[in-house]
């Protein structure tokens, strides 16, 4: 979202342009370039990661801490119990990539194992990352709810009615939509996965997908509480794709790194909540 003070620049030079005896077409289109320039940059991969990392930031700050406690709880629990359960797979996945091979092609083996087990853990990290937001639902909409009251007190804000205790009933069925948008997508990546030659790239499928859902799973929180449907915040987030995908993709690196992981979701809630705020306002 462009600043109203760089448009109203913008505006005041070509009107100076205008009114001089010069053709000044060329530098037009260089101002309308600038512009468009600056409008990509606002809206950066790089920009999105950063929303990520402040949400880390700010999981100390004081007003956030009771609800940034449930929230770390039920992903310290889940995740703790996915990394448990992930190690104690290793050897049957290997057995199983193995069995999948001839003799012939055994020596493949070293070079597919790494492409598995990324593949392996994209899955199991987003399918825990789903189930914690799941359980965690009301409280991260409580969370969302506190971040942007806070993110607001030094802006003109517009009147907020809060949540209610209906909603925040009412918010793991939310969840349920989510998870059955993530079912739809997820099957055909699954079937690519394992598709000869193509499975290579299967990595960098599930990086995208996952990077995409739980940036849509985190922005439900502030959206949702605006009154968004999901398909208006699916909207929102395809129009601002580069901040979406940077900022999911972030939180998916973060999901992956151990210890880290435990701070993932109320740190995403967060930084979905301050970027929202920022980016789309209204």
């Amino acid at each position: 979202m462009r600043d109203p003070s760089n448009r109203n620049g913008d505006i005041a030079f070509i009107g100076i342009i205008e009114n001089s005896n010069v053709d000044c077409r060329v530098l037009k289109r260089m101002l309308a370039l600038t512009a468009r320039v600056r409008d990509i940059m606002s809206s950066s991969p790089l920009k999105g990661a950063d929303y990520m990392l402040t949400g880390l930031r700010w999981l100390p700050r004081a007003g956030l801490r009771s609800f940034v406690a449930i929230p770390l709880l039920i992903n310290t629990l889940l995740f703790g119990a996915g990394v448990w359960w992930s190690f104690d797979q290793f050897q049957h996945w290997d057995q199983m990539v193995q069995s999948w091979l001839p003799g012939w092609l055994s020596w493949l083996h070293w070079l597919l194992w790494p492409v598995f087990v990324l593949t392996v853990l994209l899955i199991v990290f987003y399918t825990f990352s789903v189930v914690a937001n799941l359980i965690a639902a009301p409280f991260n909409s409580l969370l969302a709810e506190r971040v942007e009251k806070l993110a607001r007190s030094e802006r003109s804000s517009r009147p907020d009615a809060g949540l209610n205790w209906k909603d925040l009933i009412l918010s793991p069925l939310a969840e349920l939509s989510k998870l059955l948008y993530f079912i739809g997508w997820a099957i055909p990546v699954l079937i690519l996965s394992f598709i000869p030659v193509i499975n290579v790239a299967a990595p960098v499928l599930w990086a995208l997908f996952g990077a995409w859902m739980l940036a849509l799973e985190y922005a439900d929180y502030p959206l949702g509480n605006r009154g968004l449907s999901f398909r208006e915040q699916r909207q929102l987030l395809r129009k601002h794709w580069p901040l979406t995908l940077g900022f999911g993709g972030m939180t998916l690196v973060l999901t992956l790194i151990p210890i880290v992981n435990f701070l993932a979701m109320p740190a995403a809630v967060i930084g979905a909540t301050l970027m929202w705020v920022k980016e789309a306002p209204e």
